[in-house]
């Protein structure tokens, strides 16, 4: 009897941990210890807007600065995460995974600057299990390298019974998608938070690149940093006539392709 109550024990413990039917990792990020797959969909073609702001309501509409549309093959997954490990940990070692495999982050928040957790859940993504705290959530909203034309969104919250989820969706564009820009807010937190901005595509300064930029650098009026690469001078030309104050900007003369930005600690 005894013996028969220990396999039950673990055939219910084996059950509580096994990933919803049907359901698979994406290739292109590798699931994090101890999470556990509780929702799954797919479509072979669907349209998806994704936030490029905080969202609110307001007078019954969403409102958001700007979004990022695609239509294609669509992947959505749901994790619950081990709770030795916290969301916001887990969302930070998925985001830079996902940039170490040169993904270009086009929108990043944290806690209650994304706006509502209520709407994140439940008017973008869908999914009620995602409604918790506004200050524990995250989202960033990230263009792969490879496949091309391809959109992964990462969203994470913890719920008030401290439950923990990840949510994970890719949409693989069936038409190219053209230049999209980041937030000029998410460029800001990319330097503050790692000391540095490689934009390894950008060689001469082009009109919206360089009015992107300065809209970054002149959220925080405080921040100085050097420009490198073979056409850094000009960069610093047109970032001044964007009015970003000469005095925040040196050259440096590190030779690298494209334009880096380093804060001048």
């Amino acid at each position: 009897m005894r013996v028969m109550s220990a396999m039950l024990v673990l055939l219910a413990a084996t059950s509580v941990q096994a990933d919803v039917a049907g359901s698979r990792d994406l290739e292109v990020l590798a699931r994090h210890p101890g999470s556990q797959i509780v929702s799954f969909k797919e479509a072979a073609e669907q349209e998806r807007l994704y936030p490029q702001g905080p969202i609110r309501r307001i007078s019954g509409r969403l409102r958001y600065e700007s979004e990022v549309a695609a239509s294609g093959q669509f992947t959505a997954l749901t994790y619950e995460l081990s709770r030795n490990h916290s969301s916001a940990e887990v969302f930070a070692t998925s985001r830079q995974a996902l940039q170490d495999r040169g993904a270009e982050l086009l929108y990043w928040c944290e806690g209650r600057e994304c706006g509502s957790s209520s709407l994140w859940a439940n008017a973008v993504f869908d999914n009620t299990i995602l409604t918790g705290a506004d200050d524990q959530q995250a989202y960033a909203l990230l263009r792969l390298a490879e496949p091309a034309d391809s959109l992964l969104a990462l969203y994470s919250i913890t719920r008030g019974n401290r439950r923990a989820y990840l949510q994970v969706e890719q949409v693989q564009a069936s038409a190219p998608m053209g230049e999209v820009l980041p937030a000029p807010a998410t460029l800001l937190r990319q330097l503050r938070s790692s000391g540095q901005l490689h934009l390894a595509k950008q060689g001469e300064p082009s009109e919206a690149w360089v009015a992107l930029l300065a809209r970054s650098l002149n959220l925080d009026s405080t921040l100085r940093v050097s420009l490198a690469g073979s056409q850094a001078e000009a960069w610093r030309e047109a970032l001044v006539e964007q009015r970003v104050r000469a005095a925040r900007l040196e050259l440096s003369d590190e030779a690298l392709e494209g334009l880096q930005i380093k804060v001048l600690r």
